[in-house]
């Protein structure tokens, strides 16, 4: 396992702005529907403020420089349009200067390397206002972290910039997949949200399908055939030790998740011909059998509270989406548009539900109101499925296949406007993403 960071400290760094600063409008981009300008900003390279820094601060500032631009609502000014820089990190800003080239933003930051310990600082100003954005914050930490310090400063510019909560400080747990369509090789694997930092958890002598990261993201649920019949594991990411769920002789259990708390975990299991939806305390082992009927019901996902339990069934003689609550009882079916719709996932905002949905031979991913309301397509290929979403409610991830006999597998993510499309790099295939939460 790649070393974390063994601790992270934030410090308020006090500095209060101007009163005739204070007073002026903060800089706010709102996030709506349809185009969206990106907001201008200005990222000199982080100062080195001891010896033997530099390489680490020229690091630390293309990473958060990618974070930002990768989101699509930030597009970063050239270090060649700038016309001057702060002398220091506690300098005063030449305000009149960034005005000129249009930075709305402006993020100043220090690295300092002393040995394996590594301290990073920053301060985001408002350029029109002349105004700093809240109060400077310090991140220490090993030098083995420094792509997550990188990433919480981040996650602040994005958080007091937008109003929302980040995502860049998360991991993803995913199929690493290698060789021919037909005889792929299939191990489970984690990596930063930008795809740094790759890890494997398992070997590739057995099929995994659908990790799932727990709430707390110290665990993963996945699906395993090392037994000849798919089983439901549990593995600590930590220490890479796992258990099983325990099923009779005979069944098949698959498309776990876990409950808000994670306490239990939510799946399918097939028995005697039914698939059906059943709900296993982790601690105890009991079972409880959520739906019984001749359909396939599968892939559930819990809503954020807890309440319910949205999923995908045949009972009406296609596929489609279905709500019930979390202990059971008459599910309403919310999908009523042309195609097949599947593997649905609730938003961590509670807002909207991702799907993915199969029509007139082409693949999408697609998001709807909870009451299956607001339909809306954001991809479409010859074969995207498996959403999953951001921390933030606001970007979701997605696997991609090409056509063909060498047809490639890959992640890909997209806001939920449809917009900013983007190949997440792995080292090889990939598959059945599954986002974590905010790393603590």
């Amino acid at each position: 396992m790649t070393k974390f960071m063994t601790f992270m400290t934030a410090i308020m760094i006090a500095m209060a702005a101007p009163p005739s600063a204070q007073a002026q409008e903060p800089l706010r981009l709102t996030l709506r529907d349809g185009v969206i300008e990106a907001l201008p900003f200005a990222l000199p390279a982080f100062q080195s403020e001891v010896a033997g820094s530099e390489q680490m601060a020229a690091d630390i500032s293309r990473v958060i420089a990618e974070d930002l631009n990768g989101t699509g609502l930030f597009r970063q000014i050239p270090a060649s349009a700038f016309i001057s820089t702060p002398a220091g990190f506690g300098a005063p800003i030449a305000f009149p200067d960034w005005r000129a080239i249009n930075a709305q933003a402006l993020v100043t930051g220090a690295v300092a390397v002393n040995g394996s310990q590594v301290t990073v600082k920053f301060r985001l100003y408002d350029v029109f206002s002349g105004a700093e954005m809240g109060e400077g914050l310090q991140f220490a930490g090993t030098t083995d972290g420094w792509r997550r310090m990188a990433h919480k400063v981040s996650d602040a510019v994005y958080s007091r910039i937008t109003g929302e909560a980040g995502y860049f400080d998360s991991r993803v747990v995913y199929v690493a997949e290698t060789g021919p369509k037909d005889d792929r090789a299939k191990r489970l694997a984690i990596m930063d949200y930008d795809g740094a930092n790759v890890q494997y958890l398992t070997d590739s002598s057995a099929i995994v399908l659908a990790p799932r990261f727990s709430p707390t993201g110290d665990r993963v649920l996945y699906t395993s055939y090392e037994s000849g019949f798919p089983r439901i594991n549990v593995l600590d990411v930590a220490t890479v030790g796992r258990q099983q769920l325990a099923t009779a002789d005979g069944e098949m259990a698959f498309s776990p998740r876990f409950s808000l708390d994670g306490r239990q975990v939510i799946y399918s299991l097939a028995n005697g011909g039914n698939t059906d939806i059943y709900r296993t305390d982790l601690a105890t082992g009991q079972s409880t059998r959520l739906t019984n009927t001749p359909a396939i019901e599968t892939a559930p996902s819990f809503s954020p509270d807890g309440s319910q339990i949205v999923f995908e069934s045949d009972r009406s003689g296609t596929q489609q989406l279905y709500v019930m609550g979390a202990n059971g009882g008459e599910p309403q079916r919310i999908s009523f548009g042309n195609g097949r719709y599947g593997t649905p996932v609730w938003s961590p905002r509670g807002d909207l539900i991702a799907f993915t949905k199969q029509e007139a031979g082409r693949f999408h991913i697609g998001v709807m109101r909870t009451d299956g309301t607001e339909e809306r397509l954001l991809t479409s290929s010859f074969l995207d499925e498996g959403p999953t979403w951001a921390p933030n409610g606001r970007v979701i991830m997605f696997a991609r296949e090409t056509q063909g006999a060498d047809g490639t597998t890959g992640l890909y993510s997209v806001d939920i406007t449809g917009r900013n499309l983007r190949r997440v790099t792995t080292p090889q295939g990939g598959s059945d993403p599954s986002w974590g939460p905010l790393q603590r």
